[in-house]
């Protein structure tokens, strides 16, 4: 990946410098001239590419003193600095988020370049910061004002950042809360100032071990970084997050707490399991062809022998004992041709229709099931919903197996809602019961190919997996709801743009 990021750093070098030349003329124009906001640029540009290439921040640092220089004799302040940051930030974000020339999430490339300029604005914040309290040293009458300029200046950075940042003192105490880590946690920051930094640790001894491992190597490098790890927000939702962690240094050099870099990686996660999901849909797929094969042609011969013994046999005992292999067979059959559809590429035209409608016809053939005497359907559809380009055939067979898992749920007495509504870019069908529900240790299984929870000869787990890769080639998804002795409500999201 730093290959890659590097490449398109190169790749759109010279439109990143003209950019960020022009965005910082037009802001700082009366401060800085050309040549010296294009110098920077350059500078700036290589910097990051030499400190991705090599992961040492120290190569930054005579490209820090250089960049102090200028700005100071340019009497730009920190605030403005940061902005100058920003906007090549902003540049060099835009112009690789829309390259598609590479196979990474554009997230994940995205995050990591962010990191790097996060680490060098913030080394560019340290020196600055030294370098002002050796002017204030020089004279006791501006100290005053000083610190409370910077400490204004420092305080407007972090609360108006998009990162996520706190601030924790040598005591282990909250000092320093943004909206960034609000959004993510949940907490104010008038709710946790002065609170202990185990506010935010999961109820498990191995992150009281990750903190103490945090508080060493801060304190001897001055630097760590956790990749990957959790925390707890206020809600008690566990949140996967990545740490960038750094000293923060007191007057005399000594440890006076450090500043954290919180990233959210929750939707990382998300996309990463979306992956996983698709690489095991596609592994199955290969397998259920060469299943499907094998059984297929040998299971007709043994059915035609069948059905040739039934018609000549007389004695009763026979008759029933040829019924029930006949059964089991036709459930075999059944097995080959789910394995079939799941491994089979779409293969019919896609046409504009109104998903109501199928959703009406999937209903319709439910209600025949012997199981829903006692079942209570209720519909609620939106009028006037927008067409979507889909297979029917498909779409069908993905509301037939939901709405049969319903019936399953609730054991064929209770309620099975369906609905359909839309917004600007998707439509939506809720199918909900208000059976059995299914635990959250399972969720995240269900889709998976012979994943099932019912009796053995009641089920092959193929019916949720099959809809589930219907609707992926529809670039769409199907999100689960669920709670135990509650019911569940699966959404199936549909784009309207399909193509």
């Amino acid at each position: 990946m730093k290959k890659i990021i590097i490449e398109l750093l190169r790749k759109h070098f010279e439109s990143v410098i003209l950019y960020w030349t022009e965005k910082i003329l037009q802001q700082f124009g009366g401060k800085l001239t050309e040549s010296q906001s294009k110098t920077f640029a350059e500078n700036s540009l290589n910097t990051l590419i030499e400190v991705i290439d090599t992961f040492e921040y120290s190569h930054a640092d005579q490209y820090l003193i250089e960049t102090y220089n200028l700005f100071s004799s340019a009497n730009l302040n920190l605030l403005e600095v940061s902005q100058v940051f920003s906007i090549g930030r902003y540049s060099i974000l835009n112009y690789i988020e829309n390259d598609n020339s590479h196979n990474y999430e554009s997230v994940i490339l995205l995050g990591f370049i962010d990191e790097i300029i996060e680490q060098i604005y913030a080394r560019y914040g340290v020196l600055h910061q030294e370098a002002q309290m050796k002017e204030i040293a020089k004279d006791r009458d501006r100290l005053a004002r000083k610190l409370e300029q910077n400490q204004q200046y420092l305080k407007n950075i972090l609360h108006s950042s998009d990162s996520a940042i706190l601030v924790v003192d040598e005591n282990e105490r909250f000092v320093s809360w943004n909206s960034g880590v609000e959004k993510i946690f949940g907490y104010t920051e008038k709710e946790v100032i002065g609170k202990t930094s185990q506010l935010l640790l999961p109820d498990d001894p191995k992150y009281r071990e990750e903190l103490n491992f945090i508080q060493d190597q801060v304190k001897k490098n001055g630097f760590v970084k956790i990749d990957e790890t959790e925390r707890k927000s206020k809600d008690g939702r566990i949140i996967a997050v990545q740490l960038n962690v750094t000293e923060l240094p007191g007057s005399d050099g000594s440890y006076a707490g450090r500043t954290v870099v919180i990233q959210d990686h929750s939707e990382v996660k998300r996309l990463q399991a979306q992956v996983d999901q698709s690489e095991k849909l596609a592994v199955i797929g290969q397998l259920a062809a060469g299943i499907a094969h094998e059984i297929g042609n040998p299971l007709t011969a043994i059915s035609s022998l069948v059905q040739i013994l039934q018609r000549k046999a007389k004695e009763e005992f026979f008759i029933e004992q040829l019924a029930s292999i006949k059964e089991n067979i036709d459930r075999i059959s059944r097995i080959v041709r789910e394995l079939v559809d799941f491994s089979r590429p779409p293969s019919h035209e896609e046409i504009y229709v109104n998903i109501t409608d199928i959703v009406k016809t999937a209903l319709g053939i439910v209600k025949y099931d012997k199981r829903v005497k006692k079942v209570d359907f209720i519909t609620d559809f939106e009028l006037g919903i927008p067409k979507v380009k889909i297979v029917p055939d498909q779409l069908l067979q993905v509301f037939v197996n939901i709405l049969i898992n319903a019936l399953d749920a609730i054991k064929g007495e209770g309620k099975i809602e369906a609905a359909s509504r839309s917004d600007d870019k998707y439509v939506y069908v809720d199918i909900s019961d208000d059976g059995c529900g299914i635990d959250d240790e399972i969720v995240s299984k269900i889709f998976d190919p012979f994943f099932t929870t019912k009796d053995v000869g009641k089920g092959t787990g193929l019916g949720l997996s099959v809809s589930y890769g219907i609707i992926k080639k529809l670039n769409g998804d199907i999100i689960v709801n669920s709670k135990i002795n509650e019911g569940s409500t699966f959404t199936i999201k549909l784009s309207l743009h399909n193509n």
